[in-house]
């Protein structure tokens, strides 16, 4: 019997014939089988599974849109006289079906049942479904037509929006934070820090899922189980996206992101994001476009959906999508393009800097956690007008002026780019000839932002990123920021704690008291007492 020949009438879920069709065979062979049913009435798959259960092939995702489901209803048997199963209802969750339904026979009934599953909009902290029977399947009463026209018509009116959604002209998200023992950061100030990280890529956080598995799953990372339920709640609160702060690898970005139908990044490829939406410089430019292409040559064969954050011209979004098409053989070509452009970028930066020692001018450069004021304090103290915005990474490009607060001085200030905890190895790598500014400073300002709870977390990482760029040697000043944020009696113990100079960028207290101490610090420094205790961090 082809079950493809004869189609459904429209206006049908299936018709009593065919149900009793699928019903006899699955009976004969002793397994589920299920048909799959564009709106037309035509039969595009015809799907046969185990006794237990039953898998659905990929489907096309042609209707899929903004509150649009897929324009497919699939229709199986149950052997067993069970109801719609977890692995059906996810099944219509993640693939936006139209409806789900199973046909059974349960002991001592005397006719074939037929149970609907269908989703349902505006239930943010309940299912994301909804049942209709079990009836018998000639006493079912359902205009198909008028029924899908209707719900698809409620989900617009509640703002249901289940795939791809835009909120404002933002993308909208849910982010994923694994807890392992590894990690040293609190579970609260990771959940801030990636929520910072995804505002200042220009995502909307929806919802935030904690999970603390035993060990990692080598191709879900925390379950198959958990990501599909993390998946449901997407699709309910209409997060078209998920981020993860544990890196992913290439197996795990593409097997939840198959699985989920969801863009799917981790924390590095958000930090990527942010740098290629603030590269403006053709030196910016260059150095994400880098290390874009070293993130992306493991992981051409993924699916593009996953890598998807990375599509626009350079300066905006990235390399483009064009790039996620070439073989690795031409990635490395334009890798090493421009690496050697870097290297140019590196010896005009040299020739700079040779000059500026010709003069003597000590150079002061300010380096710090992302986001601990470093570009404020640049403007201040040189009455520049560097773009300043309270969010990660506002600033790429290294700038160097004079100080001229409260008078011009014969000292250099440069702005560096922010540090952040595991910064991606790719930045690292492409951000060389920016930090190689700290090679030739007479002194390095080391800003925090006291009002930060994890303050002292970020002071180690800033001083774990100077040991690893060899810069462990250099002078350096421990300088609080944000004072005014804070309680006056525990700064003075944290001052004392850590030997150092506290400012608020916003109010200008301690302002003066600082350029007197850099001025105090360079000299010190010029008359070769370079190991002077006073002028270096004591702590942290």
């Amino acid at each position: 019997m082809n079950l493809y020949q004869k189609k459904v009438e429209t206006d049908k879920v299936i018709s009593f014939e065919r149900s009793r069709n699928i019903i006899e065979i699955s009976r004969e062979i002793s397994r589920q089988v299920g048909i799959v049913i564009n709106r037309r009435g035509v039969v595009e798959y015809v799907v046969v599974g185990t006794k237990e259960g039953i898998r659905l092939p990929g489907l096309s995702s042609e209707r899929t849109g903004r509150t649009r489901f897929r324009g497919l209803r699939f229709i199986h048997t149950h052997l067993s006289g069970e109801l719609l199963s977890r692995e059906d209802l996810t099944d219509l969750v993640l693939l936006q079906l139209d409806l789900v339904a199973c046909v059974l026979q349960k002991p001592g009934e005397p006719s074939d049942l037929i149970q609907i599953g269908h989703l349902m909009p505006g239930n943010r902290k309940g299912q994301a479904w909804a049942f209709i029977g079990p009836v018998p399947v000639d006493e079912l009463d359902l205009d198909f037509t008028a029924f899908i026209a209707a719900l698809e018509a409620e989900f617009v009116k509640e703002g249901g929006t289940h795939h791809l959604t835009y909120a404002g002209g933002k993308e909208e998200c849910v982010l994923v934070i694994v807890v392992l023992p590894r990690k040293t950061k609190k579970t609260d100030e990771r959940i801030a820090e990636l929520k910072d990280l995804s505002y200042s890529a220009g995502l909307s956080v929806l919802d935030v899922v904690v999970q603390r598995p035993k060990e990692l799953h080598p191709r879900f990372l925390v379950g198959k189980g958990k990501i599909e339920e993390v998946a449901m709640g997407c699709r309910q609160l209409g997060a078209d996206m998920l981020v993860f702060d544990e890196e992913l690898t290439p197996s795990q970005l593409n097997s939840i992101s198959s699985l989920t139908g969801l863009k799917v990044i981790d924390r590095n490829q958000l930090i990527l994001d942010i740098f290629a939406a603030r590269a403006k410089t053709n030196e910016a430019k260059i150095q994400v476009e880098l290390a874009q292409l070293r993130y992306i040559l493991p992981r051409l064969a993924e699916k593009e959906a996953a890598l998807s954050r990375l599509t626009g011209g350079i300066g905006g979004r990235g390399p483009g999508e064009t790039k996620l098409e070439v073989n690795r053989r031409r990635i490395k070509e334009k890798i090493a393009f421009l690496e050697k452009k870097l290297e140019e970028v590196a010896k005009t930066r040299e020739r700079k800097r040779e000059k500026r020692k010709r003069t003597g001018i000590p150079v002061v450069s300010v380096i710090g956690y992302t986001n601990s004021g470093k570009s404020t304090l640049l403007n201040l103290l040189t009455k520049s007008s560097v773009e300043v915005q309270e969010r990660f990474f506002s600033t790429l490009s290294p700038t160097t002026r004079l100080i001229k607060y409260p008078s011009r001085k014969q000292i250099v200030m440069t702005d560096t780019v922010g540090f952040i905890e595991d910064l991606p190895e790719v930045l690292l790598r492409a951000f060389v000839a920016t930090l190689e500014e700290l090679q030739d400073a007479t002194l390095l300002l080391h800003l925090v932002d006291i009002s930060s709870p994890d303050f002292e977390e970020r002071i180690d990482t800033v001083n774990n990123m100077i040991e690893r760029l060899g810069l462990q040697e250099k002078p350096k000043l421990l300088v609080f920021n944000k004072i005014d944020r804070v309680d006056r009696k525990l700064l003075r113990v944290i001052e004392d704690r850590y030997s150092a100079t506290s400012i608020s960028c916003v109010t200008e207290e301690g302002i003066e008291r600082l350029v007197q101490t850099i001025e105090m610090a360079v000299e010190a420094i010029r008359g070769e007492q370079k190991t002077t205790p006073s002028f270096r961090e004591t702590g942290g």
